[in-house]
């Protein structure tokens, strides 16, 4: 049964293209074991309350801040993306998207991050992790 299996997944993927896959799905798995904690922790108790104003670069040159935000959305999209296929191979996919969110600009962000980071799952996941290396918890706007 597996040998039928692994014939037909090799008449469309050839075996060079798996292990690729293979090695690149536990580089993610590791990397967001390191990348996530290390981020969430950073962040100030602040940074998901809607409240609360997100000023970025504000005092930079206007070139300088253009620049900033493209590579800043760059990023965030490459986060969001790794952690969509984080959803279906190894790794945090949740918390990974909810970084690239973060990091992109778009209409409405605040209230998309707000719900997605309120969900009592993931706040307190995060806030565990934030714990154990003594940072307060987030803080969440109430609901209005």
């Amino acid at each position: 049964m597996i040998d039928n299996l692994l014939t037909t997944v090799d008449q469309y993927v050839s075996a060079q293209t798996l292990m690729m896959l293979t090695a690149l799905s536990i580089i993610f798995f590791v990397g967001s074991l390191i990348a996530i904690p290390f981020i969430l922790v950073r962040l100030p108790a602040d940074f998901f309350d809607i409240r609360v104003p997100r000023p970025w670069m504000e005092d930079h040159h206007p070139v300088l801040r253009l620049l900033g935000h493209l590579v800043k959305n760059a990023i965030g999209a490459v986060f969001l993306f790794v952690g969509f296929l984080m959803l279906f191979l190894p790794g945090q996919g949740i918390l990974t998207m909810l970084i690239g969110i973060s990091m992109l600009d778009f209409p409405s962000k605040r209230k998309l991050e707000a719900m997605l980071i309120g969900r009592p799952t993931v706040l307190n996941t995060i806030n565990g992790m934030r714990a154990k290396f003594g940072k307060p918890p987030l803080i969440i706007a109430p609901d209005p």
